[in-house]
């Protein structure tokens, strides 16, 4: 999913091959620079505002790369539709008026793509249409480019996390969650999104103790977790999902994994992080994000 093909390229430049991914939080960002020669490096950094940001990312990366810039939730806004019956090169345009009263972006500084549903059981095409704010986008957009770093593509956490399940054809049902954020489930099938949903209530998670977390977390995360299993291998007449990979930001991760394990007749394991990333498993968005290519992204 990439939003940057429908932003004016008036900021675009063609500097440097090395990759940035860089995953924004409401108070901070995170990035991973892979330099085309050497080894991968991913930090935080936490300033008062987008500008002071990018300006200290420009410097740690001696303003050199391209950035693949992941959104925070707060950023954007995904719903699923019916498709709309038109050419495939209409559906942009209509989808605009299509979504209009489900999101709060307003359909003339609306910046919108989607993504393929897999097909439900009664054969009802459905589509997940990923919106965001044109004139916030810009603005992100100009602050990259006046650090003298360039902007290759603009993604969602859903599609950065995607990236660091291995293409397979067999499916994955990934627990996550980026920074201080709902947690997230995705079952991922053949490189591809097959299912999305944000678990209300349980954005603390990595604040709480073991004694806390089987008091309520553990089992609210199960139950998402089985109904999520149950709509795939029901409704999208999907073969029965093997596995379950958490990665999330809490040092009681691998008691929460025994947990979910005890719940459930699958294997749950800690999601291994993908070759020569091991040390940055705290940075997960960022380093999916660097991963992706603009072809990938967009869809």
């Amino acid at each position: 999913m990439s939003f940057i093909h429908k932003i004016n390229k008036l900021f675009s430049k063609n500097k440097s091959n090395d990759i940035i991914g860089v995953s924004l939080q409401p108070d901070s960002l995170s990035y991973c620079y892979r330099p085309l020669n050497a080894s991968p490096v991913c930090q935080n950094i936490a300033k008062p505002n987008i500008s002071a940001s990018f300006s200290a990312l420009a410097d740690e990366v001696d303003g050199n790369g391209l950035c693949h810039i992941v959104l925070s939730a707060g950023q954007y806004q995904i719903v699923q539709v019916d498709k709309p019956n038109v050419p495939d090169t209409e559906i942009n345009a209509a989808l605009k008026w299509h979504v209009k009263d489900l999101v709060p972006f307003k359909p003339e500084n609306m910046v919108l793509d989607y993504f393929d549903g897999p097909q439900l059981s009664n054969n009802v095409a459905k589509i997940n249409v990923v919106c965001a704010d044109l004139t916030e986008l810009s603005a992100i957009v100009e602050q990259v480019s006046k650090n003298q770093l360039d902007v290759a593509l603009i993604t969602t956490v859903e599609f950065a996390f995607a990236q660091l399940i291995p293409e397979s054809d067999v499916a994955t049902l990934l627990v996550c969650q980026h920074a201080n954020e709902d947690l997230l489930i995705l079952i991922i099938k053949q490189g591809k999104i097959f299912f999305q949903r944000r678990i209300r209530g349980l954005a603390q998670i990595s604040h709480k103790t073991e004694e806390e977390l089987v008091m309520g977390p553990v089992d609210m995360l199960s139950l998402e977790i089985q109904r999520s299993t149950d709509y795939f291998e029901r409704q999208l007449k999907q073969a029965p999902i093997k596995e379950i990979q958490v990665i999330l930001p809490m040092d009681n991760e691998a008691f929460l994994v025994r947990k979910i394990s005890e719940n459930t007749n699958l294997p749950v394991n800690l999601l291994s992080m993908p070759e020569g990333f091991e040390q940055y498993r705290k940075f997960p968005c960022s380093v999916g994000a660097s991963m992706l290519s603009s072809e990938e992204a967009k869809l």
